[in-house]
């Protein structure tokens, strides 16, 4: 090479390619060449880290708690909001603080830290999920993302991606359901909404972390392939889409090694073979070591002098690089990749401080999300909707429904405008409070029915609820089950009496509609004796209003569970759950190898049992017909074809799911899906792309996905459990690029 060449290009990798541009061709050199927002986030990010002392690079990769603190802890550093974490600005090179947010519902507000503050929540993941409908998550996401833009927080924890294996999770409201491609695109379309507010997403529990029980230490048993196909797949697919900025590795272990130091999970998977350019953050008190963890991948200790042990990627970390332990290269790899994350999502240009909120309009997002994905579960004899016009009498009865709605416990709480409207509820310390949001659907309903008389009881006194039930002309009953994070329920049972009450009600009044509030599948021993069931979930923003215009038909239930729901514990792949709701000690491991890659629908398949309700169920006030389904390959792409038309009287939404049997296997497994929205007598012809992941196994030898090639049997329909004829495709075997 050329001498005098090759010195000009480490003036180019020192100085910045712009800068020396510039000074290449006589101009003034920009004294902060990185704030060119025309040049990539890499070569910014390289220009950024070339200008940090090592003080500044070690400032970059651990957070400080901006949270409640108790007396004896050392201070924050001034210029934090109150959140989840904070870093400091670095004003010497531009560097805005770093204010994260718990958001996966909406901007988690810490009450004690920030008096007054509010924020809109959205509805619980398994109703964004439920709707089927990319977009309605992206409005979702972008809502949460501009509100916390505009409360100066340029980081959100949201993106949660964990499967439901254990339907008893505490967490499982966070997430969206069973299935990887389903989670996968409704998480994914809601970092990307986020993202699009210039607010960095971190995608979360990477990974396995599908149980709260003993999540800080059990270790989780799985094979290679099994999680590739399963729910490493579902972060897959949803850090395609959405590109988040960061990953937060999870609690647990993973074959014998934590998540935050486990080198398989963070090196291997994501930033080998996924090619992962942003960072790697740990969960708050999830990192054991500093040398270890860094070189198995971990970019950013979280929350460390509160949390960890010790403050690891500060002493203990400079530590181990002076003894050689850590090279200098992977400290400076991990600062690019935080700068990079940064400056893809357009945070410098676009700072995060306070700004109006549009309340109304994102009140409206919450509730449009709700109307989109509640899920109508039974309607025995057309009960629902109900006709408003003749409506003269309503006992509405049960779970505080006078006062608001509930909502899940732990750090994604989201304190709505009103505060708690059924305040002193225990547990009122961590991971409660218990809150109800202050929606009323006890007034929602009078609204919607003003003729009517509509009277509420609280449902403690069973034989006040019959006697109220008997003398109305329709009852609506609301049952409720808390969950929240750090605990699972023991069983699927629903707590205080709610059994016995709902079994009274519908014996005094056959017209009983049970609206659900709840994070999981609940026990319905009752299911046969009521009128109708309507699956809400924890049901956020506005939830008053949705509900009334979805029992009154002025909205058209569209919601399709994201989830299988069991008859009992005993069809689980694990029927008990050690330690669970504090009963017993807490199990060392649990082995998902049991089931494996047949997460939910796919466990009932390969087992032959039948749920109470399969995945993908739900009903409509209106009826459809799917056509014959048409199968076609292209340059190894698989193109569903199907028409669905709307053969009722009312407007309304359809899902055609489609759904594959590669050979040799027992279970199939949702490839595509399309959410179409027909007035009566319409039709419409949807064109379905598989999801090539999904026709493929994960070969832990060629440590890639093979198409195995042969027969491929395609289903397309209304659930796992409801296909049309299938059709038969031929596909040559091969490696996915």
């Amino acid at each position: 090479m050329n001498y005098k060449i090759e010195g000009m290009l480490r003036s180019a990798v020192k100085l910045g390619l712009a800068a020396w541009m510039c000074t290449a061709i006589g101009q003034v050199p920009s004294a902060r060449p990185w704030s060119d927002s025309k040049l990539s986030p890499d070569l910014r990010a390289d220009q950024l880290l070339a200008q940090l002392t090592q003080d500044e690079k070690f400032h970059l990769i651990r957070s400080y708690f901006a949270g409640p603190r108790k007396p004896e802890d050392k201070p924050v550093p001034p210029g934090y909001i109150g959140s989840a974490g904070y870093i400091p600005a670095l004003e010497r090179v531009g560097i805005p603080a770093i204010q994260e947010s718990d958001a996966g519902l909406g901007v988690a507000s810490s009450e004690r830290m920030r008096p007054g503050d509010y924020a809109t929540p959205l509805p619980a993941g398994p109703v964004t999920a439920a709707t089927w409908d990319p977009k309605v998550a992206f409005r979702g996401g972008a809502m949460i993302g501009g509100e916390a833009h505009a409360k100066g927080f340029n980081v959100l924890l949201a993106g949660g991606t964990n499967l439901m294996r254990e339907p008893r999770n505490g967490r499982n409201f966070e997430y969206a359901g069973e299935d990887p491609l389903l989670a996968g695109t409704m998480v994914g379309e809601a970092i990307r909404g986020i993202e699009s507010q210039h607010v960095v997403s971190t995608i979360k529990h990477f990974a396995l972390n599908d149980q709260e029980t003993a999540r800080t230490t059990v270790d989780v048993r799985i094979g290679e392939q099994a999680m590739r196909e399963s729910d490493l797949l579902a972060f897959e697919l949803a850090i395609e889409r959405g590109k988040p900025g960061s990953v937060m590795c999870s609690y647990n272990k993973l074959n014998g090694d934590w998540a935050c130091e486990n080198d398989y999970l963070l090196n291997q998977v994501l930033k080998r073979d996924w090619k992962y350019p942003g960072f790697v953050m740990s969960d708050w008190g999830g990192v054991h070591s500093a040398a270890k963890a860094v070189n198995a991948g971990l970019d950013q200790e979280s929350a460390a002098e509160i949390f960890d042990k010790d403050i690891y990627f500060d002493k203990p970390l400079r530590d181990a690089l002076a003894k050689g332990e850590v090279k200098q290269a992977r400290i400076d790899d991990m600062v690019r990749r935080i700068l990079r994350s940064f400056f893809a999502a357009g945070v410098f240009e676009h700072p995060a401080k306070k700004a109006p909120i549009d309340e109304k309009a994102n009140l409206a997002v919450a509730r449009e999300t709700l109307e989109a994905g509640a899920v109508l579960l039974r309607n025995d004899n057309q009960l629902l909707p109900l006709d408003v016009a003749k409506l003269e009498s309503v006992a509405v009865i049960g779970a505080h429904a006078d006062k608001g709605v509930l909502a899940g416990g732990g750090s994604s709480l989201v304190t709505a405008k009103g505060g708690n409207a059924v305040p002193g509820l225990k547990p009122s310390d961590w991971p409660g409070p218990v809150m109800y949001h202050p929606y009323s659907p006890l007034k929602a309903l009078q609204s919607m029915a003003p003729k009517a008389k509509v009277q509420f009881t609280g449902g403690d006194d069973v034989a006040a609820a019959a006697a109220l039930a008997a003398k109305s002309q329709v009852a609506v009953v609301f049952v409720q089950k808390w969950a929240g994070e750090d605990f699972d329920a023991r069983d699927l049972s629903l707590p205080d009496g709610q059994d016995a009450l709902v079994t009274a009600v519908a014996k005094a009044n056959p017209r009983t509609i049970v609206v659900l509030e709840n994070g999981s599948p609940v026990a319905m021993p009752w299911l046969e004796q009521v009128g109708a069931v309507l699956e809400v979930w924890y049901p956020g923003g506005d939830a008053g209003n949705g509900i009334a215009n979805l029992l009154s038909g002025k909205v058209n239930p569209s919601g399709r569970l994201p989830l299988s729901w069991p008859r009992d514990v005993s069809q689980l792949p694990r029927p008990e759950l050690p330690g669970a709701g504090g009963s017993g000690a807490l199990p060392q491991s649990v082995d998902y190898a049991i089931e494996g890659a047949n997460v939910g629908y796919r466990w009932y398949q390969s087992k032959d049992l039948q749920p109470l309700f399969p995945f993908g169920y739900g009903l409509s006030y209106t009826s459809f017909e799917h056509g014959a389904l048409k199968v076609d390959t292209k340059d190894g792409k698989v193109t569903a074809t199907v028409t669905v038309r709307n053969t009722g009287k009312r407007a309304g939404a359809d899902v055609a799911q489609v759904y594959v049997q590669v050979p040799g296997a027992k279970a199939r497994r949702l490839a595509g899906f399309s959410k179409v929205f027909l007035k009566p007598g319409e039709q419409r012809e949807l064109s379905i792309s598989l999801e090539r992941k999904l026709l493929a196994d994960f070969d832990t030898a060629k440590h890639g996905w093979v198409v195995r090639g042969g027969e491929y049997v395609v289903s397309e329909g209304r659930s796992s459990a409801d296909l049309g004829r299938p059709a038969a495709v031929q596909l040559p075997a091969g490696v996915l690029p």
